[in-house]
């Protein structure tokens, strides 16, 4: 027989509380699916909705295994959402060792609280533990000098960290070192084996997109790919009528080639700085600076002219080569050159034009074809 005791915590049977069998599961067994959960959560809001659930997931969840396990996008807090309780958050997962909390902390506290010293040491530990983000936003600030005078620029340690970085498969920073090699920018010059990189990003990028289309059978590509600023849409051959979702593909360096495909996701660092500096009334991130002007960045200038003018028009500002080709493929090359320059050249015989100013010098940036069999087998 079953009754309810007044005021009670739950169900009786003959006298005795039921017990609750979640009550009766091992700390291990709950701290395992809450590891699964923080790994493979969506956004911030799908871990901390179960933490709410009870006491013990709220004990529970904040355990370092479990947060030291949180992936990018269940750290992704929002600009528009920052809070005490979102910084304690992080530094309670950077406490717990994990390395995309010391990367986006590290990136909030750098250029958002304009926290140089403890930003870059966050960065640093992330960098020391081979996150190849952490390891390219460091070389940019080495050779930007960032966060201090020009003359603290340290070019060899900005290419050390860049060819780190492309070691560890992070395209930006191959097409950064390719291009330091070129001109001789804080290494021996080197043309060929400069140009030779600039291949395998490419090469790199083609060989992640060729990967998906033969991974994903049950989605394959439709008939025509959304392109941007009125580019021709070139025809995918397919039997099936059914479109891929855009973001199932990494189009981010497909900028080399002329297409301006959909698709990128940014970082959560880098959309937090967006948004950050986004909802300042200005857009400015303090007096005479001037922030990235390819969208996709978020990084502010931290001294006056610390970032390099198109050569072109002078009108935009990169803090990298590689952002200088996302946004030149995307809109500027629409922006700097008459329309009529770019009239009859065919999408597969585009060459990359990178117009960066590096101390009033004009930096050519020529991307050469990829011929067949050249995407297999490329090492750095």
């Amino acid at each position: 027989m079953k009754k309810k005791l007044r005021g009670g915590g739950g169900a009786v049977y003959h006298g005795r509380t039921r017990s609750d069998l979640f009550d009766s599961l091992p700390d291990d067994i709950v701290i395992s699916v809450l590891c699964k959960l923080s790994s493979t959560a969506s956004s911030p809001s799908d871990f901390v909705a179960v933490l709410l659930t009870c006491k013990r997931l709220n004990k529970l969840g904040v355990h370092p295994l479990v947060l030291s396990k949180s992936s990018s996008k269940a750290l992704a807090v929002r600009a528009t959402n920052w809070c005490d309780g979102a910084h304690r958050f992080l530094k309670l997962c950077v406490n717990a060792g994990n390395t995309e909390a010391y990367y986006i902390l590290g990136m909030i506290r750098f250029y958002c609280l304009q926290n140089r010293g403890s930003g870059a040491s966050l960065m640093a530990k992330a960098a020391i533990k081979s996150h190849a983000p952490a390891l390219y936003s460091l070389a940019l600030i080495q050779f930007n000098g960032s966060g201090g005078f020009k003359n603290d620029k340290d070019l060899r340690a900005g290419v050390a960290l860049c060819a780190r970085a492309a070691f560890l498969g992070h395209i930006d920073a191959l097409r950064e070192l390719g291009h330091c090699l070129q001109d001789g920018y804080g290494v021996r010059k080197n043309i060929t084996e400069g140009r030779r990189l600039l291949v395998q990003a490419n090469a790199r990028e083609l060989a992640s997109v060729l990967r998906v289309f033969h991974n994903n059978t049950s989605s394959p590509p439709s008939s025509a790919w959304i392109f941007r600023n009125h580019q021709p849409q070139p025809i995918i051959p397919t039997n099936s009528n059914t479109a891929p979702n855009p973001t199932d593909f990494d189009f981010q360096l497909f900028s080399d080639y002329g297409f301006n495909l959909t698709g990128r996701e940014m970082h959560p660092a880098n959309r937090f700085l967006v948004e950050w500096f986004g909802s300042i009334d200005d857009g400015s991130p303090g007096q005479g600076l001037r922030m990235c002007s390819y969208k996709g960045c978020g990084r502010p200038e931290t001294r006056r002219n610390e970032f390099r003018r198109c050569s072109g028009c002078g009108k935009v500002n990169y803090c990298s080569r590689g952002c200088q080709a996302h946004d030149w493929r995307v809109h500027h090359k629409v922006e700097c050159a008459p329309m009529e320059e770019w009239v009859g050249h065919a999408i597969d015989d585009v060459e990359e034009e990178d117009i960066m100013n590096g101390d009033d010098v004009a930096i050519d940036d020529q991307t050469v074809e990829i011929e067949d069999g050249d995407v297999d087998g490329i090492q750095i």
